[in-house]
Protein backbone atom coordinates (compact mmCIF):
# COMPACT_ATOMS: atom_id res chain seq x y z
CA UNK A 1 0.00 0.00 0.00
CA UNK A 2 1.45 3.22 -1.25
CA UNK A 3 1.21 6.18 1.18
CA UNK A 4 1.14 9.81 -0.71
CA UNK A 5 2.59 11.98 1.66
CA UNK A 6 2.36 15.52 1.14
CA UNK A 7 5.61 16.31 2.35
CA UNK A 8 7.80 15.91 -0.92
CA UNK A 9 4.84 17.48 -2.93
CA UNK A 10 4.93 20.58 -0.67
CA UNK A 11 8.61 20.40 -1.28
CA UNK A 12 8.39 20.21 -4.81
CA UNK A 13 5.48 23.77 -5.23
CA UNK A 14 7.72 25.29 -2.74
CA UNK A 15 11.04 25.33 -4.79
CA UNK A 16 9.59 26.19 -7.97
CA UNK A 17 7.52 29.04 -6.18
CA UNK A 18 10.89 30.35 -4.15
CA UNK A 19 12.86 30.65 -7.41
CA UNK A 20 9.57 32.43 -8.67
CA UNK A 21 9.69 34.76 -6.35
CA UNK A 22 13.17 35.90 -6.51
CA UNK A 23 12.93 35.97 -10.43
CA UNK A 24 9.87 38.77 -9.46
CA UNK A 25 12.45 40.53 -6.64
CA UNK A 26 14.74 40.86 -8.65
CA UNK A 27 11.71 42.60 -10.95
CA UNK A 28 11.43 45.18 -8.07
CA UNK A 29 8.11 43.52 -7.12
CA UNK A 30 8.15 41.63 -3.53
CA UNK A 31 4.71 39.05 -3.58
CA UNK A 32 2.68 39.56 -0.75
CA UNK A 33 -0.08 38.27 1.25
CA UNK A 34 -2.60 39.58 3.37
CA UNK A 35 -4.39 37.06 5.64
CA UNK A 36 -7.64 38.15 7.70
CA UNK A 37 -8.92 36.47 10.67
CA UNK A 38 -11.63 37.23 12.67
CA UNK A 39 -11.54 36.27 16.26
CA UNK A 40 -9.35 33.79 18.15
CA UNK A 41 -10.71 30.63 16.50
CA UNK A 42 -7.45 27.72 17.41
CA UNK A 43 -7.91 25.93 13.92
CA UNK A 44 -8.08 29.57 11.70
CA UNK A 45 -4.58 30.34 13.88
CA UNK A 46 -2.76 27.29 13.37
CA UNK A 47 -3.72 27.78 9.28
CA UNK A 48 -2.69 31.44 9.66
CA UNK A 49 0.81 30.27 11.12
CA UNK A 50 1.01 26.96 8.57
CA UNK A 51 0.31 29.62 6.04
CA UNK A 52 3.00 32.10 7.53
CA UNK A 53 5.70 29.68 7.73
CA UNK A 54 5.50 28.70 4.38
CA UNK A 55 5.61 32.06 2.70
CA UNK A 56 8.86 32.37 4.71
CA UNK A 57 10.01 29.80 3.14
CA UNK A 58 10.00 31.60 -0.15
CA UNK A 59 10.42 35.27 0.06
CA UNK A 60 6.14 35.97 0.15
CA UNK A 61 5.84 38.44 2.71
CA UNK A 62 2.65 38.48 4.46
CA UNK A 63 0.55 41.07 6.34
CA UNK A 64 -1.67 39.67 9.16
CA UNK A 65 -5.03 41.66 9.60
CA UNK A 66 -6.75 40.60 12.65
CA UNK A 67 -10.60 42.16 13.74
CA UNK A 68 -12.60 40.80 16.66
CA UNK A 69 -15.09 38.38 16.37
CA UNK A 70 -17.60 40.58 17.04
CA UNK A 71 -16.51 43.28 14.48
CA UNK A 72 -19.43 44.27 12.45
CA UNK A 73 -20.34 43.98 8.41
CA UNK A 74 -19.45 47.13 7.79
CA UNK A 75 -16.17 46.71 9.43
CA UNK A 76 -14.89 43.92 7.47
CA UNK A 77 -16.28 45.27 4.02
CA UNK A 78 -14.45 48.57 4.64
CA UNK A 79 -11.11 46.15 5.74
CA UNK A 80 -11.75 44.04 2.52
CA UNK A 81 -11.88 47.66 0.28
CA UNK A 82 -8.65 48.75 2.07
CA UNK A 83 -6.73 45.64 0.97
CA UNK A 84 -7.70 45.54 -2.43
CA UNK A 85 -6.82 49.41 -2.94
CA UNK A 86 -3.74 48.66 -1.50
CA UNK A 87 -1.29 48.06 -4.22
CA UNK A 88 1.48 45.99 -2.10
CA UNK A 89 -0.44 43.67 -1.60
CA UNK A 90 -1.40 40.41 -4.13
CA UNK A 91 -3.52 37.70 -2.80
CA UNK A 92 -6.05 37.86 0.16
CA UNK A 93 -6.79 34.90 2.23
CA UNK A 94 -9.97 35.57 4.41
CA UNK A 95 -10.10 32.73 7.29
CA UNK A 96 -13.21 30.76 7.00
CA UNK A 97 -16.04 30.33 7.78
CA UNK A 98 -16.67 33.91 9.47
CA UNK A 99 -18.79 34.57 12.92
CA UNK A 100 -22.67 33.97 11.92
CA UNK A 101 -23.94 37.61 11.82
CA UNK A 102 -21.77 38.32 9.13
CA UNK A 103 -22.75 37.88 5.53
CA UNK A 104 -20.42 35.44 3.68
CA UNK A 105 -20.93 35.74 0.71
CA UNK A 106 -21.24 39.57 1.09
CA UNK A 107 -17.60 39.33 2.24
CA UNK A 108 -16.51 37.24 -0.85
CA UNK A 109 -18.12 39.26 -3.50
CA UNK A 110 -16.28 42.18 -1.95
CA UNK A 111 -13.21 40.85 -2.45
CA UNK A 112 -11.26 41.59 -5.71
CA UNK A 113 -10.96 38.21 -8.04
CA UNK A 114 -7.32 39.58 -8.81
CA UNK A 115 -6.57 38.93 -5.54
CA UNK A 116 -8.53 36.31 -4.31
CA UNK A 117 -5.65 33.24 -3.73
CA UNK A 118 -8.38 30.92 -2.52
CA UNK A 119 -10.94 30.61 -5.26
CA UNK A 120 -13.71 32.32 -3.22
CA UNK A 121 -15.20 34.44 -5.56
CA UNK A 122 -17.50 33.99 -8.73
CA UNK A 123 -14.82 34.78 -10.83
CA UNK A 124 -12.43 32.10 -9.31
CA UNK A 125 -14.72 29.74 -9.22
CA UNK A 126 -16.48 30.30 -12.78
CA UNK A 127 -13.03 29.94 -14.17
CA UNK A 128 -12.70 26.02 -12.40
CA UNK A 129 -16.22 25.28 -13.67
CA UNK A 130 -15.62 26.55 -17.07
CA UNK A 131 -11.41 25.22 -17.36
CA UNK A 132 -10.43 28.34 -18.00
CA UNK A 133 -7.62 30.34 -16.10
CA UNK A 134 -9.95 33.20 -15.09
CA UNK A 135 -8.66 33.68 -10.59
CA UNK A 136 -7.89 30.32 -9.15
CA UNK A 137 -9.74 26.94 -7.51
CA UNK A 138 -9.89 26.73 -4.41
CA UNK A 139 -6.19 26.00 -2.81
CA UNK A 140 -7.37 22.26 -1.19
CA UNK A 141 -9.31 21.38 -3.77
CA UNK A 142 -6.05 22.03 -6.27
CA UNK A 143 -3.63 20.43 -3.59
CA UNK A 144 -5.38 17.07 -4.05
CA UNK A 145 -5.03 17.31 -8.01
CA UNK A 146 -1.07 18.83 -7.24
CA UNK A 147 -0.62 15.25 -4.86
CA UNK A 148 -2.33 12.85 -7.22
CA UNK A 149 -0.17 14.35 -10.16
CA UNK A 150 2.82 14.38 -8.51
CA UNK A 151 2.66 10.55 -7.90
CA UNK A 152 1.51 10.41 -11.37
CA UNK A 153 -1.83 9.29 -11.12
CA UNK A 154 -3.60 9.01 -14.73
CA UNK A 155 -7.10 10.28 -14.14
CA UNK A 156 -8.17 9.78 -18.25
CA UNK A 157 -10.85 7.56 -17.72
CA UNK A 158 -10.83 6.97 -14.20
CA UNK A 159 -14.39 6.52 -12.45
CA UNK A 160 -13.81 9.09 -9.16
CA UNK A 161 -16.35 9.04 -6.59
CA UNK A 162 -16.28 12.86 -4.25
CA UNK A 163 -17.52 12.63 -1.31
CA UNK A 164 -18.67 16.33 -0.17
CA UNK A 165 -20.54 19.10 -2.39
CA UNK A 166 -18.77 21.99 -0.40
CA UNK A 167 -17.52 25.21 -2.69
CA UNK A 168 -14.09 24.93 -0.78
CA UNK A 169 -13.17 21.63 -2.11
CA UNK A 170 -15.93 19.14 -3.07
CA UNK A 171 -18.05 20.87 -6.38
CA UNK A 172 -14.65 21.94 -7.56
CA UNK A 173 -12.36 19.38 -7.17
CA UNK A 174 -14.92 17.82 -8.93
CA UNK A 175 -14.65 20.01 -11.93
CA UNK A 176 -10.80 20.12 -11.61
CA UNK A 177 -11.26 15.85 -11.89
CA UNK A 178 -13.49 16.75 -15.25
CA UNK A 179 -11.08 18.85 -16.53
CA UNK A 180 -8.87 16.01 -16.38
CA UNK A 181 -11.24 13.68 -17.96
CA UNK A 182 -12.23 11.66 -15.22
CA UNK A 183 -15.89 10.33 -14.67
CA UNK A 184 -16.73 12.01 -11.67
CA UNK A 185 -20.11 11.13 -9.13
CA UNK A 186 -20.60 13.51 -6.51
CA UNK A 187 -21.85 11.78 -3.13
CA UNK A 188 -22.80 13.84 0.15
CA UNK A 189 -23.71 12.81 3.84
CA UNK A 190 -27.09 11.95 2.59
CA UNK A 191 -26.47 9.70 -0.79
CA UNK A 192 -28.36 6.45 -0.62
CA UNK A 193 -26.18 3.59 -0.98
CA UNK A 194 -23.27 5.84 -0.30
CA UNK A 195 -21.02 2.71 0.53
CA UNK A 196 -21.98 0.56 -2.73
CA UNK A 197 -21.10 4.15 -5.13
CA UNK A 198 -17.59 3.98 -3.25
CA UNK A 199 -16.12 0.16 -3.43
CA UNK A 200 -16.59 0.62 -7.12
CA UNK A 201 -15.09 3.83 -7.88
CA UNK A 202 -11.17 3.75 -8.68
CA UNK A 203 -10.64 6.85 -7.26
CA UNK A 204 -11.72 8.03 -4.36
CA UNK A 205 -11.85 11.44 -2.65
CA UNK A 206 -13.66 12.34 0.88
CA UNK A 207 -13.87 15.87 1.78
CA UNK A 208 -17.36 15.96 4.01
CA UNK A 209 -16.01 17.60 6.70
CA UNK A 210 -17.48 14.14 9.36
CA UNK A 211 -15.42 12.20 10.99
CA UNK A 212 -15.26 8.91 9.76
CA UNK A 213 -18.30 9.18 7.27
CA UNK A 214 -15.91 6.82 5.18
CA UNK A 215 -15.08 3.67 6.69
CA UNK A 216 -12.67 0.36 5.89
CA UNK A 217 -16.10 -1.24 4.32
CA UNK A 218 -16.74 1.64 1.87
CA UNK A 219 -13.18 0.98 0.18
CA UNK A 220 -11.58 -1.81 -1.75
CA UNK A 221 -7.88 -3.01 -2.52
CA UNK A 222 -7.53 -1.53 -6.26
CA UNK A 223 -8.18 2.19 -5.29
CA UNK A 224 -6.59 5.56 -4.64
CA UNK A 225 -8.10 6.79 -1.77
CA UNK A 226 -7.57 11.15 -0.76
CA UNK A 227 -8.44 12.09 3.04
CA UNK A 228 -9.69 15.88 3.25
CA UNK A 229 -11.12 15.73 6.56
CA UNK A 230 -8.38 17.53 9.34
CA UNK A 231 -10.54 16.62 13.05
CA UNK A 232 -8.84 16.68 16.56
CA UNK A 233 -10.09 14.91 19.36
CA UNK A 234 -9.47 16.17 22.92
CA UNK A 235 -6.74 14.47 23.85
CA UNK A 236 -5.32 16.66 20.52
CA UNK A 237 -4.82 12.95 17.99
CA UNK A 238 -5.31 14.38 14.45
CA UNK A 239 -7.83 12.12 12.20
CA UNK A 240 -9.68 12.83 8.78
CA UNK A 241 -12.65 11.83 7.00
CA UNK A 242 -11.89 8.40 7.11
CA UNK A 243 -11.90 5.69 9.21
CA UNK A 244 -9.70 2.95 7.44
CA UNK A 245 -9.00 0.57 10.60
CA UNK A 246 -7.36 -2.55 8.77
CA UNK A 247 -8.36 -2.28 5.18
CA UNK A 248 -6.28 -2.20 2.41
CA UNK A 249 -5.78 -0.01 -0.59
CA UNK A 250 -3.62 0.58 -3.54
CA UNK A 251 -2.85 4.15 -2.21
CA UNK A 252 -3.75 6.40 0.43
CA UNK A 253 -3.07 10.07 1.72
CA UNK A 254 -2.30 10.18 5.61
CA UNK A 255 -3.68 12.72 8.23
CA UNK A 256 -1.73 13.78 9.45
CA UNK A 257 1.09 14.22 6.50
CA UNK A 258 -1.06 14.61 3.49
CA UNK A 259 -3.37 16.75 1.65
CA UNK A 260 -3.23 19.43 4.60
CA UNK A 261 0.78 20.00 3.79
CA UNK A 262 0.45 20.65 -0.03
CA UNK A 263 -2.56 23.08 0.58
CA UNK A 264 -0.13 26.14 2.14
CA UNK A 265 2.24 25.35 -0.98
CA UNK A 266 -1.06 25.94 -3.50
CA UNK A 267 -1.35 29.02 -1.87
CA UNK A 268 1.58 31.02 -1.55
CA UNK A 269 2.35 29.41 -5.44
CA UNK A 270 -1.47 31.63 -6.42
CA UNK A 271 -0.10 34.70 -4.48
CA UNK A 272 3.27 34.33 -6.77
CA UNK A 273 1.16 33.83 -9.93
CA UNK A 274 -1.26 36.88 -8.65
CA UNK A 275 1.79 38.84 -8.34
CA UNK A 276 3.00 38.09 -11.75
CA UNK A 277 -0.65 39.05 -13.21
CA UNK A 278 -0.43 42.22 -11.51
CA UNK A 279 3.11 43.46 -12.34
CA UNK A 280 2.55 47.02 -13.77
CA UNK A 281 4.12 47.49 -17.30
CA UNK A 282 7.61 49.09 -16.85
CA UNK A 283 8.40 47.71 -13.40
Amino acid sequence: MLLLKGAPVAQSITAQVNADAAQLELEGVVPRLSIVRMGEDPSDIAYENAAIKRCGMTGVAVKQVTLPASATQEAVIAMIDWLNKDDSIHGILILRPLPKHIDEAAVCAALNSEKDVDGITAVSLGGVFAGHDAGFPPCTAQACIDLLEFYSYGFAGKRAVVVGRSLAVGKPVSMLLLNRHATVTVCHTRTRDLHKICREAELVIVAAGVKGVVDGSFLSLSQTVVDVGIHVSEDGKLSGDIDMGDRQVEAYTPVPGGVGSVTTAVLVKHVVIAARRQKRPGM
